[in-house]
């Protein structure tokens, strides 16, 4: 699972049926200290509860595909969490 950051919506011109009820958003692929890295892409928020500025986790490929409801669907991102938040711990301290 990656990091992200939701930065706006999108709306399709054309969407396939299976698509229909699951909104589109912008989002900034974030590292493991939250921030930016590489380009924005689309996601399919398979939570239906992601909103700007929202931290999310997100997966690609064939588990963005098998991650939505009905699943196998034809995405390439999909949005499974939000994030409430993020810790992060030194070796030492994880011990």
């Amino acid at each position: 699972m990656l990091l992200g950051r939701v930065i706006g919506t999108v709306v399709p011109a054309v969407l396939v049926d299976e698509l229909a009820a699951t909104p589109l958003l912008w989002i900034q692929p974030l590292d493991r200290e939250g921030r930016p890295e590489g380009d924005p892409l689309v996601c399919a928020d398979g939570t239906r509860m992601a909103g700007p500025g929202q931290i999310i986790y997100w997966v690609a490929s064939r588990e963005a595909a098998l991650a939505l409801d009905p699943w196998f669907v034809p995405v390439d991102d999909a949005i499974v969490g939000l994030v409430d938040d993020v810790r992060l711990y030194t070796p030492k301290e994880m011990r």
